[in-house]
């Protein structure tokens, strides 16, 4: 049975599976979308619609303030904001959704890049009254930074500009041709209006000019492309199984998330960063054995030959191209208040494996207003996306990000702390295009 027919099996009498991040600047609306698409397609209990009416009954207002939804944290709701990203799930008759509502705040873009590093699709909220803004520029760019496949521009609060076609014309116009020279795919534009709900579930009565989906009939019907089991395989090793059992004194198994591919019994794999190639001898998935496992299953892996494994290391096949570097340069975003700069010591995670690493120089920083480099920053501030070179202390086995999200991403780490300093994307993350097509500025 092959991958795509054991998938496949998986999915019968399901319905597909989308992951998608909002985003925008503060008071944009992104916590009312939401909150919307939640109400308006039937997908929220009595009992969190009763809650949310009575905590905006609490602060004055007629209305349940459907934002209330995914303000969940009382910091957020007494303020009225979006702090941390907020994950729900939700499902319709076509499709179900995992949504993370990312904040708006300059200060918080470190959550909207963790919202967005799995999502295949972003919408990014404009209000129609101040059209496009730095922190729309900057999500577009992260947007694009983390390769998300599709990226909905959703023009809100039409009401308050009298639902006027022209406005929403030209904020899409120039959304679209800045996301397109950053090397976004796929651009897609909707007017809408959160707090009416005019094109989020139902299309709305005061814009017949526009004859496009809403933002619902478009988070069901997009085509989410990407297949990781049509991939080549990594399997980052995250546990060495050694049961201490008399009914199995042999066994050793290798234990953790399949990134990406096929693995399958039989097959000839290298372990990686040493190098040593063994055959995969038998695949645990769920308590039984296996013949065939594909990403993301998590699995347990048995070789043929007793190597010398430990967590951090990577299995692949034979006849793949990696090769372990100590030297590498990656796009970065980096996320702590305190700067990253050259000459910093720090701890690198690619993977299950934890490196120490030495920044050795930041050759750029990008401008966000009109796509140029910044040469020789000599650091990065919160929030600034750059490129950076670095040196490990031991060999990793990255791959390019453009080819895997998973394995060619890594973060930097404070190694007196542990706090989370720089979210990295390993290769050159995106190609941005400023002027004309044949002034190319490779970041």
């Amino acid at each position: 049975m092959t991958a795509t027919i054991a998938a496949d099996s998986l999915e019968a009498g399901s319905t597909s599976l989308l992951r998608f991040a909002t985003a925008g600047s503060v008071d944009d609306g992104k916590s009312t979308l939401v909150g919307r698409l939640l109400h308006d397609s039937k997908s929220v209990l009595t009992d969190q619609l009763e809650a949310v009416s009575l905590a905006s009954q609490a602060r004055g207002q007629e209305a349940p303030d459907l934002a209330l939804l995914t303000d969940g944290l009382r910091a957020e709701r007494e303020q009225g904001i979006t702090i941390d990203v907020a994950y729900r799930y939700f499902a319709t008759p076509r499709r179900r959704f995992i949504l993370a509502d990312t904040p708006g705040h300059v200060q918080y873009t470190r959550n909207m890049v963790t919202g967005a590093s799995t999502a295949e699709l972003a919408v990014v909220l404009v209000d129609a009254r101040n059209g496009v803004v730095e922190q729309t520029r900057r999500h577009a760019a992260v947007a694009a930074l983390l390769r998300v496949p599709h990226v909905v521009l959703a023009v809100n609060k039409m009401d308050l500009v009298g639902y006027e076609e022209s406005v929403f014309a030209a904020i899409a116009r120039e959304f679209t041709d800045y996301a397109t020279s950053l090397g976004v795919p796929e651009v897609t534009t909707i007017p809408i209006s959160a707090l009416e709900g005019d094109n989020v579930v139902t299309p709305s009565a005061h814009m017949d000019w526009y004859s496009g989906p809403t933002v619902l009939e478009h988070l069901e019907t997009v085509t989410v492309a990407h297949d990781p089991t049509a991939d080549p395989a990594r399997f980052p090793v995250q546990y060495v199984i050694r049961p201490q059992s008399p009914d199995h004194p042999d066994y050793r198994g290798y234990a953790g998330q399949l990134a990406s591919g096929v693995l399958r019994v039989g097959d000839r794999v290298t372990v990686h960063p040493s190098g040593r190639t063994s055959t995969v001898e038998a695949i645990d998935a769920l308590g039984e054995s296996v013949d065939t496992a594909w990403a993301p299953q998590s699995i347990t892996v048995r070789l043929a030959d007793d190597l010398d494994i430990s967590r951090g290391d990577l299995i692949a096949p034979a006849d793949a191209s990696v090769r372990p570097t100590q030297d590498l340069t990656a796009t970065v975003c980096h996320l702590h208040d305190r700067p990253l700069k050259a000459g910093d010591r720090v701890l690198l995670k690619h993977t299950t494996r934890t490196v120490k690493a030495l920044v050795k120089d930041i050759p750029s920083r990008l401008t966000l207003t009109d796509l140029s480099q910044h040469p020789a920053p000599g650091e990065l501030a919160a929030n600034d996306i750059g490129r950076v070179v670095l040196r490990t202390a031991e060999p990793l086995p990255v791959d390019a990000y453009a080819d895997s999200r998973r394995t060619g991403s890594f973060l930097l780490i404070d190694p007196a702390d542990g706090s989370t300093l720089t979210a990295g994307m390993a290769g050159d993350a995106f190609t941005a295009h400023t002027g004309t097509a044949d002034e190319s500025w490779d970041f």
